[in-house]
């Protein structure tokens, strides 16, 4: 019997350029919570941006955020990683060399990001919603850092795969580098993923990995899938994907109306 259900959010759950969840998907997972179920929102985002995309069941729900760094439970921290400080300026000084992308400093409280490219900066605050702070000099950010990412949004998913290996040949053995929908890269805090955080969440529920339906559509999903009895990659997921999940499906709302009525028979 399923007793928790996660999904990533952009590319799984949020569709397109979707910025929150549909009505129907809001009132599945209401009902879902409501027989007991739990549901996890699993995300590169942040927590603040993931309860305001949730609002109306955002105190019914549980969230990881920042890919992993961060899993919150009734306004409880179950797990946080962050990134060493001197890995961190070393990976920024790096960033900062390149022109094609911009830099996304991840803390508890807020992004951080230079007032480089006004269309990145609107697109974070004002189509994301983020908590933001704008600053002269990334590299001047204190931590802890719970995640680094770069964005091309005018490049796209070809120059985001090129610079993917030169990234993971320079800093894979210091941490893990990941793509993250189709134009962002992120650097995860070392020991974090979807996967872990998703461990520590049902540890604490009492929750047992076969009794877990997952969703996802990028490699940042892959160690939450493989923990999950159930999972489920998306029909236009990244590459390989599939082969880590026990389905595919192009429609998370269909699996959750699916799994409400198998809970109703």
């Amino acid at each position: 019997m399923i007793k928790l259900v996660a999904s990533d959010l952009d590319g799984t759950l949020l569709q397109g350029s979707a910025q929150k969840p549909t009505p129907r998907a809001i009132e599945l997972i209401h009902q879902l919570t409501q027989k007991g179920i739990y549901f996890v929102a699993a995300s590169g985002r942040q927590y603040d941006n993931q309860r305001r995309m949730f609002e109306e069941i955002k105190d019914e729900i549980s969230y990881i955020a920042e890919n992993g760094a961060l899993c919150i439970h009734k306004g409880k921290i179950i797990s946080r990683a962050t990134i060493q400080d001197d890995l961190a300026a070393k990976i920024i000084t790096e960033l900062k060399r390149q022109k094609h992308f911009e830099i996304m400093l991840s803390k508890e409280d807020a992004c951080f990001l230079e007032n480089n490219d006004p269309v990145f900066v609107n697109h974070i605050v004002n189509i994301m919603q983020n908590t933001v702070k704008i600053v002269e000099d990334l590299s001047k950010v204190e931590g802890p850092i719970l995640k680094i990412a770069i964005c091309s949004m005018e490049d796209g998913p070809h120059i985001v795969d090129k610079y993917l290996k030169y990234l993971q040949d320079m800093f894979g053995s210091e941490i893990k580098t990941v793509t993250s929908g189709n134009t962002w890269i992120d650097f995860l805090a070392p020991g974090s993923n979807k996967g872990t955080a998703l461990e520590s969440l049902i540890n604490l529920l009492g929750v047992k990995p076969e009794e877990c339906m997952v969703f996802g559509d990028q490699y940042n999903d892959v160690e939450m899938l493989q923990l999950a009895g159930t999972s489920y990659a998306m029909s236009n997921a990244a590459p390989g994907i599939s082969y880590y999940s026990t389905y595919v499906t192009k429609s998370v709302e269909e699996v959750l109306e699916d799994l409400l009525s198998e809970i109703e028979e």
